[in-house]
């Protein structure tokens, strides 16, 4: 009885462990960018789905509908301080990214929304920001979504690339205020 009760329970928790593995790998893996600027640290968390042969924008990312920019949650954008996207002030904090795929430009969209499972219950009247951006049609192909900033000193450039897509808007992180 003993025998029995100790491999009832070896096995449930060898199940148990194999069930929480299997729950943390995911297609679509988790990535995070970041930059930093004197005091600013901005950082972007996101899933990368793969293309993996599919046609992606105008099919598996449909044309004129939000998504999610990414795989699984939301995408998601943390600062520390306010910075300039595209000339436009973006206050501290952390904020879902969203974006509206056209096949000649892009809508991107700073929403107050958090912790969201894609866009499904994305809300516009929660918007921070919305900005335009042309895309740049590319030679080579990126498999996996990714999300870049490229800095140069107090300017940066926030990227968007997949498949043969480029998307890419201006970042200007501000120059600390002199202390008295």
């Amino acid at each position: 009885m003993i025998i029995n009760r100790t491999i009832s329970i070896f096995v449930l928790l060898t199940l148990l462990c194999i069930d929480g593995r299997s729950q943390d790998q995911r297609i679509s893996p988790l990535d995070v960018t970041m930059a930093r600027y004197k005091d600013t640290y901005l950082k972007i968390v996101y899933s990368q789905p793969q293309k993996k042969g599919r046609t992606i924008f105008g099919a598996l990312v449909p044309y004129g509908q939000v998504w999610r920019t990414g795989a699984n949650e939301a995408t998601e954008i943390t600062l520390t301080t306010p910075i300039l996207i595209q000339g436009k002030e973006l206050p501290v904090g952390t904020y879902s990214i969203f974006t509206i795929p056209e096949e000649k430009t892009w809508t991107i969209i700073i929403n107050a929304d958090l912790g969201l499972w894609g866009s499904y219950n994305y809300n516009p009247k929660r918007d921070i920001l919305r900005m335009q951006s042309n895309v740049v049609d590319t030679e080579a192909i990126t498999e996996s979504f990714t999300i870049d900033i490229e800095t140069n000193n107090n300017l940066a450039e926030l990227i968007f690339r997949w498949d043969r897509t480029k998307i890419s808007l201006p970042i200007q992180f501000p120059e600390p205020k002199p202390k008295p």
